[in-house]
């Protein structure tokens, strides 16, 4: 037996069990199924609802370990699992150790259920009903809903004028595959997945009655599909409206209604007038179209987009797909939940085609002095994203627009997520901007010394120590100079203060101790230690090797320098 810390309380991967009245092999097995069906976790036996440790009942055998042979043989899919025994408090606990599912699993008796948090976030344990099957295998990124044939449709349900204004989109956009425009209309669908063929005949798939169906069609095949556009002051709503259309409509409705809200501001960039927009106009059609491309379409709910005072919320049915998270949104691979709707906005032009379209949702604010853009909200059924709207600092603007006349490029999302960092607090290290980045600290470094050899950062401090701050000329073009000169200085005093300690308690200090202390470079230790001789501070006794400071001895007035008191 092993000693093991209980979690404070259940949640989405803790379940208590009691076992004061023998836990019955149903309950047990419909625990762990619930696990299995959500996010995997752990089963603890013998702990009461309120995290009371109470062991296992009397009659249990010594050994926990077979329950993993019961759980097999009680689960369809079997469901390999493990189980160990810990002493809590003197009692006996055993744990079963649930993995994630990559299949729905049911109880031997058919029993399917899945966990999930309710309103008040405390867990439970609900029906894992058949509607709700392809959204968990959608998740997992084991089918895709968007290429399947849609139950009761037929090509009579795509709207010719949804299919014109398609290649219209198509001839339009610079980004499109201009390839497209030369087919025929069943050879267009046959190429963007909108239809696939059976049995010698062509059939709809989900993406091709959500790009080009009739809206009768759509709110009669796809009820779930809804697209609602808000703009709200304070509690008032100045406009609600919803739409059903096809997404290519859908699309430029809401491009036309954000024109009137997504006012701009415009400033002179040397010989040029720059117009910074609310939201920079390019993420915001990627938030929108992204979001409309990565919905759960078997969920009940509206991809909503609200315009608010202060920022910009989209959200939509369905939360990230299985390996995607907030901490490596930046990073991950591309990962659709509907793959073939994602594939014909790609090659039609109107998402990014690299896939990379949280990219440049953050560098377009990022760009403009704003926020990083905040999904923070978005919970397992929804991805809530927050934009802010606050005015543009036109300053930081204007650098960054003269740092990327200068390479003729836009600066990548690394370059903006370190600088606005830095703005905001400071002063960091490389692990902590690692986390900003989303990338491992040896990355985070190289992109760090990066800029600083561009002039962007200034570096301090040894390597294992070294923190970055903004660069002088960076303060001097934002206008805060004072700001470099607390930050510069403050590090600078600090650091005389720690030496002047270190020899006041010891009597001596060398350049080795001083760049420990300070946790900076032996260069930079021994440009201190001559400031503090010169500064009268400190008095420097012996060379090289030998070479060791100690406090300046006060001399008495018409003494000549260098003469004993």
């Amino acid at each position: 037996m092993t000693d093991d810390t209980l979690p404070g309380e259940e949640s989405l991967t803790v379940e208590f069990k009691s076992d004061r009245e023998c836990l019955s092999d149903d309950e047990l097995i419909e625990a762990v199924v619930c696990l299995a069906n959500a996010a995997g976790g752990r089963v603890y036996i013998g702990v009461e609802d309120d995290s009371r440790v109470t062991g296992l009942h009397h009659s249990r055998p010594a050994r926990v370990e077979p329950l993993a042979a019961l759980v097999a043989n009680r689960t369809s899919p079997p469901l390999a699992v493990i189980c160990r025994e810990l002493s809590l408090q003197g009692l006996r606990v055993a744990v079963i150790e649930v993995p994630k599912s990559l299949a729905i699993v049911a109880r031997s008796d058919g029993l399917i259920k899945r966990r999930r948090l309710r309103m008040d976030g405390r867990p439970e344990c609900v029906p894992f009903l058949p509607a709700e099957h392809l959204s968990r295998l959608s998740d997992l990124r084991l089918t895709d809903p968007s290429a399947q044939v849609l139950a009761g449709a037929a090509l009579a349900d795509f709207d010719p004028l949804q299919r014109e204004r398609l290649r219209a989109v198509i001839d339009r956009n610079p980004r499109s595959d201009k390839s497209l425009v030369r087919l025929s209309d069943e050879e267009l669908e046959g190429a963007l997945g909108l239809t696939v063929s059976e049995g010698g005949m062509r059939l709809p798939t989900l993406a091709g009655v959500l790009m080009i169906g009739k809206t009768a069609a759509l709110r009669r095949l796809v009820p779930t599909h809804e697209v609602l556009f808000q703009v709200l002051d304070g509690t008032r709503v100045k406009v609600n409206e919803p739409s059903s259309a096809a997404l290519v409509e859908v699309v430029e409705w809401l491009d036309l209604l954000s024109r009137g809200v997504n006012t701009e501001q415009e400033f002179n960039a040397g010989l040029f007038r720059v117009a910074v927009a609310r939201v920079d106009t390019d993420a915001l059609r990627e938030a929108i179209n992204n979001a409309l491309v990565h919905r759960d379409y078997a969920r009940l709910g509206p991809v909503r987009v609200c315009w608010e005072r202060d920022q910009l919320i989209i959200s939509n049915p369905g939360g990230f797909v299985e390996g995607v998270t907030l901490a490596n949104l930046l990073t991950t691979e591309p990962k659709p939940r509907n793959p073939k709707l994602a594939d014909a906005f790609k090659r039609i032009g109107l998402v990014e085609r690299t896939g990379r379209g949280v990219d440049l949702i953050y560098s377009g604010m990022l760009r403009f002095g704003r926020p990083a853009p905040d999904y923070s909200e978005s919970r397992p059924d929804l991805i809530k994203l927050s934009i802010s709207t606050e005015a543009a600092d036109l300053a930081f603007v204007r650098m960054l627009l003269e740092e990327e006349a200068r390479d003729n490029e836009p600066l990548p999302v690394e370059t903006l997520l370190v600088l606005t960092e830095l703005r905001r607090a400071r002063r960091a290290k490389a692990a902590d901007l690692s986390r900003t980045l989303q990338r491992s600290e040896p990355q985070a470094v190289r992109i760090c010394e990066g800029l600083a050899e561009r002039g962007l950062l200034q570096a301090s401090g040894n390597t294992r120590h070294r923190e970055y701050i903004l660069h002088p000329k960076v303060y001097r073009t934002l206008g805060l100079q004072a700001e470099y000169v607390r930050q510069a200085g403050f590090e600078s005093i600090q650091q005389v203060e720690m030496v002047r300690r270190y020899v006041t308690e010891h009597g001596r200090i060398k350049r080795d101790d001083a760049a420990r202390l300070c946790q900076i470079g032996s260069l930079e230790a021994k440009a201190l230690l001559r400031r503090m001789v010169e500064g009268g501070l400190l008095e420097l006794h012996g060379i090289k090797r030998g070479a060791h400071y100690t406090l300046a001895q006060i001399k008495a007035p018409g003494t000549p320098a260098g003469g004993a008191v």
